[in-house]
């Protein structure tokens, strides 16, 4: 009887186990889509997938300690005064607080024309995004440079 009911509640929490990783391995796909959609925004200057990726909270964080609003963030790109000519990032990693929230790090690798000026950037980036309404938006991001 006790193996029977070991059993039983064996596989009661492998099923549960096995449950949660394929629920959390399929939000994770949708926050690495999420960023990827947002990146071919940025690197198009497409502001409708701009304004589509982030959330009217957003708080948009540059390495130089610059602070951005949505409006901003959207008007700095769509203007061509913060402009990606390429952009690679690596070493991502995706990690859960709760279901609605995201926290995202990687490692930006990018080649810039700001203000007319080439430049580069290698920075660590921290995204934030929530769950709002069904869909992954960013509500945070910070950079540093490397």
């Amino acid at each position: 009887m006790k193996k029977i009911t070991f059993s039983i509640v064996f596989s009661f929490f492998s099923i549960l186990s096995f449950t949660q990783n394929t629920t959390e391995k399929a939000a994770e796909t949708a926050v690495a889509n999420a960023v990827e959609q947002w990146k071919k925004a940025v690197m198009a200057v497409d502001k409708a997938g701009l304004e589509a990726s982030v959330s009217e909270n957003l708080r948009y964080g540059h390495s130089s300690g610059k602070i951005e609003t949505k409006t901003a963030f959207v008007e700095a790109i769509t203007s061509g005064n913060s402009r990606f000519m390429t952009m690679d990032l690596t070493e991502q990693k995706i990690s859960f607080s709760g279901k609605n929230t995201a926290i995202i790090t990687h490692k930006l690798s990018a080649i810039t024309k700001n203000n007319g000026v080439d430049g580069t950037a290698k920075l660590h980036i921290m995204q934030v995004w929530q769950k709002e309404k069904g869909k992954w938006l960013m509500v945070a991001r910070q950079a540093c440079k490397i």
